[in-house]
């Protein structure tokens, strides 16, 4: 639970908004971000990606931060989450990538035997990110209490996905071959990666943020009882060892993965738009939070129907304490920024309490 004072408080800060929420605790008004607010829209955001590949922006501290703050001010958002790639730990693990444009990350020695897996380093993240760290500790500073900040990490089968695949997938389908032929060089992966991604929380934490996502961009690609063999033990231990700030546990496609996701652990739950939230939150349970779900291409589509979509998961959210506002995946490039800016103001608006 949050401090008393933030939730009685006659001036609620965006921070202090948010922070209420993740406690199960009732805001003046719901709380809004948006996945991948940093950047991908705004105009001053393309003029950096002219100047520096994304992976610089997200390890120059000074960069990273502006790029960080850029939608807090540009939408109103009430946190501010770290500008960078689930890419970073893995280098200092030892694996050697890059970031193309349009294409996304490539691996250049993809992972297909437990030699390789055991080749992987666990890392210090204070010692081989600490660009990381920097940029939370100059977020905070810069923000000074009006908003939120918050870490995150990908999950270990999302991040087991890209050094398997090599690349973006459409299927998974070598990672999964992988995951069923050999399930022992795959625990032992998602063991190591596990290890990794709490280390690196616990360090962001440690930096400051306010709260921790888990991105599991890519486990829709599994069945139930999959995801409860070959990944759910994993995630279950993150979300036990992450300790000292509030967790988000985050998926796609994973209507049907809910009840073993939320088994698995996160103080809020983040759902996407491919099912509704009220029927989500009864699967997840009312003593848990949630996160969502405005479809994102409603921002594309135009203002009436970002106002209605929005307005529907308000309806559905009811009021309860422990709703997080928040698209159903993340801001499209093409999203108009002044939409995106009217649909935070129409949310707090519309929640007021």
């Amino acid at each position: 639970m949050i401090e008393t004072a933030l939730t009685t408080s006659a001036t609620w800060t965006g921070e202090a908004r948010f922070r209420a929420a993740l406690g199960h605790e009732q805001p003046d008004r719901t709380p809004v971000w948006f996945m991948r607010q940093a950047g991908r829209c705004l105009a001053d955001y393309r003029k950096l990606r002219e100047r520096y590949p994304i992976l610089t922006l997200a390890k120059t501290p000074e960069l990273c931060a502006e790029v960080t703050i850029m939608p807090v001010t540009a939408f109103g958002v009430d946190a501010a989450v770290l500008f960078a790639d689930i890419m970073i730990p893995l280098e200092p693990m030892g694996v050697s990538l890059e970031i193309q444009p349009d294409v996304g990350p490539i691996i250049h020695d993809p992972i297909r035997s437990r030699a390789q897996v055991d080749a992987l380093r666990l890392i210090d993240p204070d010692a081989e990110v600490a660009f990381v760290m920097d940029a939370i500790r100059l977020v905070r500073r810069e923000l000074d209490g009006r908003q939120a900040v918050i870490g995150f990490s990908g999950s270990p089968f999302t991040l087991a996905c890209y050094l398997i695949e090599g690349r973006p997938s459409r299927d998974y389908a070598i990672a999964k071959a992988f995951m069923y032929r050999e399930p022992d060089a795959w625990h032992a992966l998602m063991d190591k990666l596990s290890s990794v991604v709490i280390a690196y929380l616990n360090a962001q934490i440690n930096a400051g943020v306010h709260a921790v996502q888990l991105f599991d961009s890519w486990v829709g690609a599994l069945s139930p009882s999959d995801y409860v063999t070959y990944v759910q033990p994993h995630v279950s231990r993150i979300f036990a060892e992450v300790r000292g700030a509030p967790t988000i546990h985050f998926g796609t496609g994973t209507a049907a993965l809910l009840e073993p996701m939320t088994v698995a652990g996160g103080d809020i739950i983040s759902v996407d738009h491919r099912q509704s939230l009220d029927r989500a939150w009864e699967r997840i349970g009312f003593d848990r939070g949630i996160q969502g779900n405005l479809d994102p291409t409603r921002v594309l589509a135009g203002w009436e129907a970002t106002a209605d979509g929005a307005r529907d998961v308000l309806r559905r959210a009811a009021n309860r304490s422990g709703h997080i506002f928040n698209l159903g995946h993340g801001v499209l490039p093409e999203s108009d920024p002044d939409i995106l800016r009217r649909l935070v103001e129409l949310v707090h608006a519309e929640s007021a309490r």
